[in-house]
């Protein structure tokens, strides 16, 4: 078993967090585990982006506050690229929100950060070698909630409606065009099983906002579509 662990061809993997003595630490740890080989640091989300884009790796390890990008956006892009990394978020969060989203974003692990890192090494290599592994999460609730299948654009799109922004007022925010909005919309509502903007921010208020909250006005729904 020992010389099978000598053989073995290294787990090429990179790192990102935007605080540089954690990246610096990390690294060192990886370094010292003759199981990886580390192939690129990054201290945005962007910058892991282009990293593993441009030289492949099996594993990425990423702070869940990832500055702008974010690491749930970040997930989300990666799941989309053929040749992308197996995600372990390591970030702090030890309740269920975090893991349960990074899970629903298309990650493979999170590891809370006042675990050990001898246990984020434990977790990266059973992540490359095709294994989840996440704390206990009920994943029937995850699969139910479908909140957790919208996309960050989707419920930020979600809070705006609830505001009783309209679709030019989306497009301009967003800086997008008006057919842009239409189609995160149309995905938004069909996610949400809903039909139009008035179920889908009744949603919201009862999914978010809680049922004691009072809902807007929305007799004038239609004409709010424009």
């Amino acid at each position: 078993m020992e010389s099978a662990k000598k053989t073995a061809a290294p787990i090429e993997i990179a790192l990102a967090d935007s605080n540089s003595i954690m990246l610096s630490a990390l690294s060192e740890f990886f370094d010292r585990d003759a199981r990886f080989s580390l192939v690129a640091t990054a201290s945005s989300a962007e910058g892991f982006l282009e990293a593993v884009l441009r030289v492949p790796v099996v594993v990425g390890v990423i702070d869940w506050t990832l500055p702008m990008l974010g690491g749930e956006k970040l997930i989300e892009i990666l799941r989309a690229q053929v040749s992308a990394p197996r995600i372990i978020v390591y970030s702090h969060g030890e309740g269920r929100e975090v893991p349960r989203r990074a899970m629903a974003a298309g990650a493979a692990g999170f590891c809370a950060r006042s675990e050990s890192p001898e246990n984020l090494l434990d977790i990266a290599a059973d992540v490359a070698n095709g294994q989840m592994v996440f704390p206990f999460l009920d994943v029937r609730e995850l699969r139910q909630d479908p909140m957790y299948s919208l996309t960050e654009r989707e419920r930020t799109l979600l809070t705006a409606l609830s505001q009783g922004c309209t679709n030019k007022q989306l497009a301009h925010d967003f800086d997008i065009s008006i057919n842009t909005v239409k189609f995160h919309l149309r995905n938004l509502f069909e996610k949400l099983s809903v039909n139009n903007r008035a179920q889908a921010i009744a949603f919201y208020y009862s999914s978010i906002v809680g049922q004691s909250q009072q809902f807007p006005d929305l007799s004038a729904d239609g004409a709010k579509d424009d």
